[in-house]
């Protein structure tokens, strides 16, 4: 038996469908012909200019036109693991008593009763996130709430090129194929076929951890004047966004997008450079869904994405175990496989997402406010402050929790909030400027005052 023969069959014995296993045989091809997915500096351009969407007002009112015939994505296959969550990130509370579901879904709700437009508002699940999700949902019977599931792929092991045999806990042997797994999914599942037969024309697609990305009337309403096939959101690169992927041109004048594992090490430099790459993908993208389907039809239901090599440990918790590849692909990548396809660059706004517990402390802080609409809005247009956790205690979720338990302090006036050791906030508390709170040697509860520049040692 080949080499694929064998992923083949442990993928048809998984439940597979033929365009999941066409997808991954086509990965693995690339892989074991020796194309790693990277892209050197030598072979892409930067993006110098790009339309802004604030050039754009005049769409709105073709926009409101083309609502009836759109449908909203949420990306929600994530369980948040970096943050120690054992269940779907998108449970996770933000605002009061409000998770991530909770008001996505209330958005949904308001733009339906401020535009007398009903929409389906969909997601892609894992296996993980599945259930919890649809059970969190089931309040909201006024949201029509559509479900679709990623599939997985097996893990490759680096020294033969083969599956993984992992009898101890096979469930190991399996890795998910990343948020390129999107059209796929669209096509396997019926839904593509579906929506189009429902007269659904666009679909506007984000991750459900990023509550900035909102149906934008006047981006929707260019895209509908000028049926432009896919469109990338793009924004400023700042220091914190380094390691991003960004933007580029390939040399035909395509668009593509560069990971940091498709960067190699020589050009690394290069690729943090915030001023020669500037504009990162915000993964907030928008699709004519009949090009799509012709697309995903003649590729045979997927997308031949450039891979993206992972390299990882079998059991990412014990270190001698066998080094595995999981092969994965980006949803964004397909601007370059998409004739026509565009960019536009939109404010830092429609990018918030919640990568770790540092990120979760601002969206709950008073830097930011909870509209009629359920937009979280920033308060002002001052910079975010720049936080820095002691990842000793605050990495994980339940010991975050655990020392703001009665809240967060007030953040609108500072700028960097460092801390250092094991310090338990107060919600009266207010920090000013730059602060590094520091504590001397023992766990420590933070004074409720206020605290402005400067180092304060904490006993």
């Amino acid at each position: 038996m080949s080499t694929v023969d064998s992923f083949t069959k442990k993928m048809h014995q998984d439940g597979c469908d033929h365009a999941a296993i066409a997808a991954f045989v086509d990965a693995y091809t690339q892989l074991a012909s020796g194309m790693t997915g990277m892209m050197p500096e030598s072979t892409i351009t930067p993006i110098v200019h790009l339309s802004h969407v604030d050039d754009w007002a005049d769409y709105r009112s073709a926009g409101q036109s083309a609502l009836a015939k759109t449908v909203v994505l949420r990306l929600n296959g994530g369980l948040g693991t970096g943050m120690g969550l054992e269940q779907a990130k998108s449970l996770l509370r933000v605002r009061g008593d409000d998770t991530f579901l909770d008001i996505v879904a209330k958005q949904h709700r308001h733009l339906m009763a401020q535009t007398g437009t009903k929409l389906p508002l969909l997601f892609m699940n894992s296996f993980a996130t599945d259930a919890d999700t649809q059970s969190h949902l089931a309040h909201y019977a006024d949201v029509d709430c559509q479900y679709m599931l990623q599939g997985r792929v097996p893990k490759v092991r680096v020294d033969t090129l083969m599956p993984i045999d992992w009898p101890a806990q096979p469930e190991l042997e399996w890795c998910p194929p990343g948020h390129g797994e999107l059209y796929r999914v669209l096509w396997s599942s019926g839904t593509l076929d579906r929506l189009l037969d429902a007269g659904y024309e666009y679909l506007f697609s984000a991750n459900i951890d990023n509550l900035g990305a909102t149906l934008d009337l006047a981006i929707l309403g260019y895209i509908a004047t000028h049926q432009v096939p896919f469109l990338m959101e793009v924004t400023r690169r700042t220091e914190a966004d380094r390691k991003g992927g960004h933007l580029a041109q390939a040399h035909d004048g395509r668009f593509v997008l560069r990971e940091s594992a498709q960067c190699p090490a020589d050009d690394m430099t290069a690729f943090q450079d915030i001023d020669r790459h500037q504009f990162f993908n915000t993964n907030n993208v928008w699709i004519r869904l009949r090009p799509m389907r012709d697309l995903l039809a003649q590729h045979g239901g997927f997308l031949p994405l450039p891979i993206i090599v992972n390299r990882k440990t079998v059991d990412v918790r014990d270190a001698q175990s066998p080094a595995v590849i999981q092969l994965e692909s980006a949803m964004g990548a397909a601007i370059g496989l998409v004739a026509g396809a565009q960019a536009v660059a939109v404010p830092r706004t429609r990018f918030m997402p919640v990568k770790s517990c540092q990120d979760l402390l601002l969206l709950r802080s008073d830097c930011f406010g909870l509209n009629e609409a359920y937009h979280l809005i920033p308060v002002d247009d001052d910079p975010l402050p720049v936080v820095q956790l002691d990842q000793r205690y605050y990495r994980v979720i339940a010991d975050f929790e655990q020392r703001f338990a009665e809240g967060v302090p007030q953040m609108r006036d500072c700028t960097y909030l460092t801390v250092e050791g094991d310090v338990t906030f107060v919600p009266n508390a207010v920090l000013q400027g730059n602060v590094t709170l520091r504590a001397a040697s023992h766990a420590v509860t933070l004074a409720a005052q206020v605290w402005g520049d400067g180092i304060h040692i904490l006993s």
